[in-house]
């Protein structure tokens, strides 16, 4: 990108013998830095267009001078900037130029980059592949937006404004057509990087403090005890069908994601302290130890589907999953989207909380990071029982 240096007079600040200061001009990528030269003149005797001090003032030949030493020592700074091959800033042009060491300016995506390869000798040690990858989306993401928004490749950390974050959000709702929910998930993982470089020192400040996701009211949906009943005892001509609805009908009863699921082995159900078989298996998600028992129904199901190699179920892709559960629905009339993670939800609300589990025990068999992520899910769940508990009261008297 090209340097533009210009000399200009502040005649705002005329002294009382008629002179005024020279200030010099700095511009580079649309961005200006002013500073005074410390030279005085008469305001007439100043050529703008040569960018030279008339002859007609006393001092012309000195002046004109330091005026020539400065714009040199201006391109050489730019030039050292150059070859070091990095991001740098007008601030940084002043600085070397005034001979005060300059402090590497990031770049938002580049400082990403940078975060991100960090982040990757990380993984399968403090973090997920599937985590990095991620945060690796949101980083297209973000140099997208970047582009579309300000029609150049990167923008400087620090000059990252409030509304960058209200703009990324209209970005993604108008260009790529998400929900709020998935919206918040995106600018969360956003917003960590940018703490990151706070922490580092790379940013004085959070330019998005006073942001706030906006609240995204979800209801769960999960089987109900009837519905759930009636899948049970469905029988499938189909051999597939069959398999594919006991696999979601143990989901139901174990609360195992599509990923635990796949990957359940023979070496994962063990006899546990009480006698009776339990799953034990490490979430991939939260990395967080998981301790299910095995209920009467899920053990039966795991002996009509047992296989005889390592893992307990042979296994199937899960968008192949999902499209036979979306034509089990239809044939057995229940108008609800089937997934693993609805299969999760029944688990919680209607195996476990509409039989007065606690809600600790269902956090823990369902591997949450936090008792937050629990209740915020199900908290509604835990209402309507009581709703239900107190109009079953209400009909005995």
């Amino acid at each position: 990108m090209k340097l533009n240096i210009l000399y200009l007079l502040y005649k705002s600040k005329t002294n009382s013998k008629g002179k005024c200061p020279i200030r010099c001009r700095i511009t580079y990528n649309k961005v200006r830095k002013e500073f005074s030269t410390g030279l005085f003149i008469n305001p007439d005797h100043w050529n703008s267009k040569q960018q030279k001090v008339k002859p007609l003032e006393a001092d012309s030949d000195y002046i004109n001078n330091q005026l020539s030493l400065i714009k040199p020592k201006i391109n050489k700074a730019f030039l050292l900037l150059q070859v070091k091959e990095e991001s740098f800033a007008v601030d940084d042009i002043y600085s070397l130029y005034k001979g005060e060491k300059t402090q590497k300016e990031h770049n938002t995506v580049e400082y990403y980059e940078k975060h991100l390869n960090k982040l990757k000798t990380l993984v399968n040690i403090d973090i997920k592949q599937v985590t990095w990858n991620k945060f690796y989306y949101i980083k297209k993401d973000i140099k997208s937006f970047i582009k579309w928004k300000f029609k150049i490749n990167d923008i400087p950390l620090k000059k990252l404004e409030p509304n960058f974050i209200t703009e990324l959000e209209y970005y993604y709702k108008t260009q790529q057509k998400l929900k709020q929910i998935t919206i918040n998930k995106k600018i969360q993982r956003f917003r960590k990087i940018i703490k990151v470089a706070i922490a580092e020192n790379c940013l004085d400040k959070d330019p998005f403090i006073l942001y706030k996701t906006k609240t995204v009211r979800t209801e769960v949906v999960f089987l109900s005890p009837e519905e759930l009943k009636i899948l049970e005892k469905y029988i499938f001509i189909q051999p597939k069908l069959q398999f594919i609805k006991d696999l979601f009908v143990f989901c139901c009863y174990t609360g195992l994601p599509y990923r635990e699921l796949m990957n359940l082995k023979q070496s994962n159900i063990i006899k546990g302290f009480d006698g009776n078989l339990w799953i034990k298996m490490q979430r991939e998600k939260t990395s967080k130890e998981l301790s299910i028992p095995l209920l009467p129904k899920a053990l039966e199901i795991i002996e009509l589907q047992r296989s005889d190699k390592a893992y307990v179920f042979p296994r199937i892709s899960n968008q192949r999953y999902n499209s036979y559960l979306k034509e089990i629905a239809g044939l057995v009339n229940i108008n609800k989207r089937l997934t693993t993670h609805m299969a999760r939800k029944t688990f919680a609300s209607t195996v476990l909380l509409y039989n007065d589990v606690p809600m600790e025990i269902v956090s823990e068999l369902l591997g949450h990071s936090s008792m937050k992520i629990t209740q915020d899910s199900y908290g509604k769940v835990v209402q309507k029982k009581v709703s239900l508990e107190m109009s079953r009261l209400n009909g005995r008297g």
